[in-house]
C-alpha cells in the first residue's frame, strides 16, 4: 500500500462539519473552565502540581517509545545510581521535556507563539539525548517518514511535506495560530493535527506538538497557568491517535479528529482537575498534621519543599529546605515514624537515604484520588 502523503492546500480547512462539533464543544469548555478554576484555587501550582508536570512529560516520552515512569524519574534526581544505560537515556529525556516546557514558558512571557519558540524548545528537547545528531532547534533539510521501524519512504504509512517546502508552510501554521478562530479548542485540534502532519523536525515532533497543548491554552487565556495535561488520553489510546492524524492527510477528515481531540481535552480537563483536588485535600490535610507532629515553626516550608519532591534524598532535604540542620533530621525522623514518608533506599556509610511520599505520588499516577 502506498503511503499517505502530506498535500499543499488542505489547512486551515476549507469546510468544517460544525453540527458534529457543536454538542462536544460546550462539555469540554465547561471541563476546562472547571480545572481553570481549579487553578486559581491552588495557592501555588508549580509547586504543588509538580509531580503531574513530570507525569505528563513521562507520558508523552512514553507514547514515542520510551520506558521510564515517574517513580524512575524522581528516583533518579534523587541519587539512585542503579539505572541501566538504555533507561538513563529515558530518564534524560523526560526530564529535557520539562527543561522544553519551562523554556517555552519563559519565552511566552514576551513573545506569543511561535517558530523561535518553538525551534528554542526543540533545542532543549533533543540536547544530549539520542536526538542530538538531528539538528536540534533548525528544520529538516532532507525527507523524513513515519512508519515501522526500518521502513523505507514507500513503505511508510505516512511522508510528510518536502523539506523545502517547509518554511512556508511553518510560516502559514504560525499566522492561523495568531487568527480569529470560531472555537479556540477546534482551532488548537487543527494546530496540533497541522504540526504533526508538518513533521518539521528530524526527532520530537510528537512531543513538541503535545506541548502546544498547554502552551496554547495558556496564551489564549482558556487556563491561566501553562499546567494542562493531555498525553495519559493519547497515550491510552495510541492507535486512535494516530489514525485520527492519519484520516485528516488521507480523508481530509478534520472533522473526525476535531471530535476526538475534544474529547480529549474534555477527559483529560477532568481527570486533571480530580488529581488536582486530591493533591490539594492532600496538602491541606497534611498543613494540619505536620505541624501536630513537628511541632515546629518549620513545619509548612518543609511540607512545602517534600511537595515538590516527592522522592528525595535525606541530605539534600537537610541542605536545601531552608530548614536548620538539627531540627530537619528530626523532621524526617518524625515523618517517617508517622508513616508520612517512607524508605525508598536505606543509607549506607556517606550515602544518604532516598525517601518517599507515597500519598502524592499515588494520585499523580492515578492510583488514588483522596
Amino acid at each position: 500500500m502506498a503511503p499517505v502523503r502530506y498535500h499543499q492546500g488542505r489547512f486551515p480547512p476549507a469546510a468544517m462539519d460544525w453540527p458534529r462539533l457543536i454538542p462536544l464543544l460546550g462539555p469540554a469548555a465547561a471541563a476546562v473552565a472547571r480545572y481553570d478554576g481549579m487553578l486559581a484555587a491552588i495557592p501555588n501550582p508549580s509547586v504543588l502540581l509538580s509531580p503531574l508536570t513530570t507525569q505528563e512529560a513521562v507520558l508523552s516520552s512514553r507514547i514515542e517509545g520510551t520506558q521510564a515512569t515517574m517513580g524512575e524519574v524522581l528516583e533518579f534526581e534523587a541519587g539512585q545510581e542503579a539505572v541501566s544505560p538504555e533507561r538513563r537515556e529515558d530518564i534524560q529525556e523526560v526530564r529535557n521535556y520539562r527543561a522544553a516546557m519551562r523554556k517555552a514558558e519563559h519565552l511566552l512571557a514576551t513573545l506569543p507563539i511561535s517558530q523561535r519558540m518553538i525551534r528554542d524548545a526543540h533545542a532543549v528537547l533533543l540536547a544530549g539525548v539520542r536526538g542530538q545528531n538531528k539538528s536540534p532547534g533548525n528544520y529538516r533539510r532532507i525527507p523524513n517518514w513515519i512508519g515501522p521501524p526500518g521502513c523505507t519512504i514507500e513503505t511508510a504509512h505516512f511522508v510528510p511535506i518536502a523539506a523545502d517546502k517547509l518554511p512556508e508552510a511553518m510560516s502559514s501554521w504560525e499566522r492561523y495560530a495568531h487568527s480569529e478562530s470560531p472555537d479556540r479548542l477546534v482551532q488548537l485540534a487543527i494546530l496540533h493535527a497541522e504540526f504533526e502532519a508538518l513533521h518539521p523536525f528530524l526527532d520530537g515532533n510528537g512531543r513538541l506538538g503535545r506541548m502546544l497543548v498547554p502552551l496554547f491554552l495558556w496564551q489564549t487565556g482558556l487556563i491561566r497557568q501553562p499546567m494542562f495535561y493531555i498525553s495519559a488520553y493519547f497515550e491510552a489510546r495510541r492507535a486512535a491517535y494516530y489514525d485520527g492524524l492519519l484520516a485528516v492527510s488521507r480523508d481530509d477528515d478534520w472533522t473526525g479528529w476535531c471530535r476526538f481531540f475534544l474529547e480529549a481535552i474534555r477527559t483529560q480537563a477532568e481527570d486533571n482537575l480530580a488529581k488536582a483536588q486530591g493533591i490539594l485535600a492532600l496538602y491541606e490535610k497534611m498543613k494540619r498534621q505536620v505541624p501536630e507532629m513537628t511541632r515546629s515553626q518549620y513545619a509548612i516550608r518543609a511540607l512545602d519543599w517534600i511537595f515538590e519532591r516527592p522522592i528525595f534524598r535525606s541530605s539534600d532535604f537537610v541542605d536545601s529546605a531552608g530548614i536548620p540542620a538539627p531540627t530537619a533530621r528530626r523532621f524526617l525522623g518524625v515523618l517517617r515514624k508517622g508513616g508520612v514518608l517512607r524508605v525508598f533506599a536505606a543509607g549506607r556509610g556517606r550515602r544518604a537515604a532516598i525517601l518517599a511520599f507515597p500519598a502524592l505520588l499515588n494520585i499523580a499516577e492515578g492510583r488514588e484520588v483522596v
